[in-house]
């Protein structure tokens, strides 16, 4: 065996992932808010960058004020015949635009009403804790015992003021479990309540798994007595807190990267600003560095200028990339758009990709969090790319088609798994009994023994 040293030229070929290329691709998969985030750093820390919006305004605000206007013209022409007197600015008027409404918070609805009781200053002071130790649903996350020990309180003088509490607005606020939150509201039903309370209190689960017969027998009663008994339970609130804004969270607004709008019976992509906001180079700092007054400063300024350059681009190709996916969805989909949810097609990103000759990977990248309006509501991007059976029937189009055949079903005699099968069977769509139980379960529909009425 011969040992030493060689030295051999080899030539081949590797990717190599430049900071540049990270970022583009980090780029590709913001969503609207994390895209608007970076942009608003960059053109913080970025002298060179510039909204494109705020130039054209710039600029047609110039426009105008070269503009002359002959305003004795204007108004002698004008059809406003009435007289408005001028308004002294010194004045200081009421803006009533200027003011927005507060929404009252839980638990300021809830002390509102505990200052309306009779109540002493340290009965006061635990009813504000009780309040407080609410969650948003409503429930009183908090154990007494520890509470009387922490407080140094009898736990009788902290339930008396629970119960004063439990019979506030709305019905059901201060319960410990879902059982008393729905014998609360019971308490604040003024109607006959036979077998409610008994039912609520030792047949729950039987009650929640629809084993009305069972029920029946055990307080030896009829069945339809048991009926009316859930009806009511039915329309009790499980959360009684929910409907009053509780201040832990806000709501999210969704703001489409792109619209597909019907022009002259051919879809076509309309792309937000959200999705790439128009950026430009300030001419100001442009001409700074083409002055060349100072070494230092125009090495700054070619600097942010090429990094404003590769911004601009990036955010470009970000645009065109999401259009050719856009577009490529609505070739394959183009039956959803028209027809609905039931036509949806088997689609993967790999037949995109190959479509728009790009990975797989960017495909992905680039629907990541993204949404778009359609003329049928609106969707998250991988909503269209869904599974199917033998790549004729996508898995979305058949729980639609599950969910119309309960929709419509009998309720005394709901179909069971099986019947479903058999129905879908005889549509042309062979699938067994445990996938349409699968795909049930996947869009929250009971099974057919509680679907029973």
């Amino acid at each position: 065996m011969k040992l030493g040293f060689e030295l051999k030229i080899e030539q081949s070929q590797k990717l190599i992932m430049t900071a540049d290329l990270r970022q583009a691709i980090e780029l590709l998969q913001f969503n609207t808010t994390e895209l608007n985030q970076y942009i608003n750093t960059e053109l913080e820390e970025n002298p060179m960058l510039d909204m494109m919006s705020n130039r054209e305004k710039e600029t047609s605000l110039e426009e105008h004020k070269e503009t002359d206007v002959d305003w004795a013209e204007y108004f002698e022409n004008s059809n406003n015949s009435g007289y408005k007197p001028e308004r002294d600015r010194n004045l200081k008027g009421t803006n009533y635009e200027a003011f927005i409404k507060k929404e009252e918070t839980l638990d300021e609805f809830l002390l509102k009403q505990l200052n309306l009781l009779c109540l002493d200053e340290k009965e006061k002071e635990i009813g504000k804790i009780l309040i407080r130790s609410l969650d948003e649903s409503g429930y009183l996350d908090l154990d007494l015992d520890f509470l009387s020990k922490k407080i140094k309180i009898k736990i009788d003088k902290i339930e008396k003021v629970l119960l004063k509490i439990q019979k506030f607005d709305p019905p059901g606020i201060g319960a410990r479990n879902l059982k008393e939150c729905l014998l609360i509201q019971i308490d604040h039903l003024k109607k006959e309540k036979p077998y409610l309370e008994i039912i609520i209190d030792e047949y729950l689960e039987d009650l929640a798994h629809n084993r009305i017969e069972k029920i029946s027998k055990a307080l030896k009663i009829k069945s339809s007595e048991v009926r009316k008994a859930l009806e009511i339970i039915k329309k009790l609130e499980p959360k009684p807190g929910r409907y009053l804004y509780n201040g832990w969270e806000d709501v999210q607004i969704i703001t489409p990267d792109a619209e597909i709008v019907l022009v002259e019976g051919k879809y076509e992509v309309v792309l937000n600003d959200v999705t790439g906001p128009r950026l430009n180079i300030n001419n100001f700092y442009k001409n700074m560095m083409q002055n060349k007054n100072d070494e230092k400063t125009e090495e700054y300024l070619t600097e942010r200028f090429n990094r404003a350059l590769w911004v601009i681009r990036s955010i470009e190709q970000r645009r065109n990339t999401i259009k050719k996916l856009l577009e490529s969805i609505i070739k394959y989909q183009k039956d959803f758009f028209e027809k609905g949810e039931k036509y949806i097609k088997p689609l993967t990103m790999k037949q995109v990709a190959d479509d728009i000759e790009m990975h797989e990977s960017t495909v992905s990248r680039a629907s990541n969090g993204k949404y778009i309006q359609t003329p049928r509501g609106l969707y998250e991007i991988k909503y269209f790319f869904t599974s199917g059976l033998d790549g004729e029937i996508s898995s979305t189009s058949i729980k639609s088609i599950i969910k119309d055949l309960v929709d419509n079903e009998n309720k005394k005699k709901p179909y069971s798994d099986q019947k479903i099968s058999e129905l879908l069977r005889e549509r042309g769509i062979n699938i067994s009994r445990r996938t349409v139980s699968k795909y049930r379960d996947e869009i929250n529909i009971l099974s057919s023994s509680l679907r029973r009425r």
